[in-house]
């Protein structure tokens, strides 16, 4: 009687291929991304600690200062002007969401010219920021704007962008329309997923309209709604090209953000205080490390209560 044959002893690279194979192809990811965002983070808070004009060697030209450049923001008109600026772009820029969640829902119907309707829809998505700017811009504009040209009609004008008490405001209205083009798509991408089983069966139990939609619907589109959350909350805090192309931080500096304010303190013509913008620059990373955490956190839990 013959024995059969022990079978080839595997290398250890042929063990672990499963989990060695997916490794080799997220690598050069991983690599650029340590590279150009987790290094550039720990050197912000390093930088932070020196009074440098950014121009030769930290090391050399650089005078370490320790939390001197927090304890001037503390006191900064500007600093705490900008702080404000962006708690209300992240409040309002919310709106974004409900407003792409309710699109979505009608451009989710089957009628005539729906095409045509999803195109206009996602037309702003794709133009660039500096566009949506200038045109939000000449909208605006006093006398000869559109804006102005409709309440002209009514005997009304107002002047957007030159009143420091609407011009944030403005910019916020310009932002919005692209983000909401963006919050659509998501949630038009989770409609598809959507089970029409459960709808079905909710429509035999007599669910219809809002009671269908928050109770069937928006429980199926978590995901979508998580991801709309950190994307806009991202968008809002870090600000920048409207407010440049359309305002330049004016007028009289009211609509600055943080963004926009570490980029004058750090990297404008009158600016060169690296320490002091990377400083702004860590302000701005822990509040959206804040944000990003707490809904991850929950994303978590949810996820967890839902397994057991």
């Amino acid at each position: 009687m013959t024995t059969a044959p022990d079978p080839p002893t595997q290398g250890w690279l042929q063990r672990h291929r499963m989990i060695i194979t997916p490794l080799m192809f997220l690598l050069p990811g991983i690599a650029f991304f340590a590279v150009y965002v987790i290094s550039p983070i720990f050197q912000s808070f390093y930088i932070s600690a020196f009074e440098w004009n950014g121009l030769g060697s930290l090391s050399e030209q650089g005078e370490f200062v320790g939390m001197q450049n927090y304890r001037e923001l503390m006191s900064d008109r500007n600093f705490e002007v900008s702080l404000w600026n962006n708690l209300k772009w992240l409040v309002l820029y919310l709106l974004a969401i409900p407003g792409g969640l309710f699109i979505a829902l009608f451009l989710n119907q089957t009628i005539a010219g729906i095409r045509l309707y999803k195109s206009l829809f996602f037309f702003p998505f794709v133009i660039s920021q500096v566009v949506v700017g200038l045109v939000f811009s000449w909208f605006y504009l006093p006398n000869v704007g559109l804006l102005n040209v409709v309440l002209g009609w009514f005997g009304s004008e107002v002047n957007v962008l030159g009143n420091p008490d609407l011009a944030t405001y403005g910019i916020i209205a310009a932002g919005l329309w692209p983000q909401t083009a963006y919050c659509m798509i998501l949630y038009l991408t989770g409609l598809n997923a959507v089970d029409p089983e459960q709808i079905e069966a909710a429509r035999l139990d007599g669910a219809k309209g809002p009671r269908m939609l928050w109770h069937v619907i928006l429980p199926q589109l978590r995901p979508a709604t998580f991801i709309a959350f950190v994307v806009t909350i991202i968008g809002a805090l870090r600000s920048f090209d409207l407010i440049s192309v359309m305002t330049n931080g004016g007028p009289f500096g009211s609509t600055r953000v943080l963004s926009f304010y570490m980029f004058e303190k750090a990297l404008s013509e009158y600016g060169f205080r690296m320490g002091y913008g990377s400083a702004i620059a860590v302000i701005l990373f822990l509040i959206m490390l804040v944000f990003i955490s707490y809904f991850l956190w929950s994303m978590w839990r949810e996820e967890r209560a839902a397994r057991h």
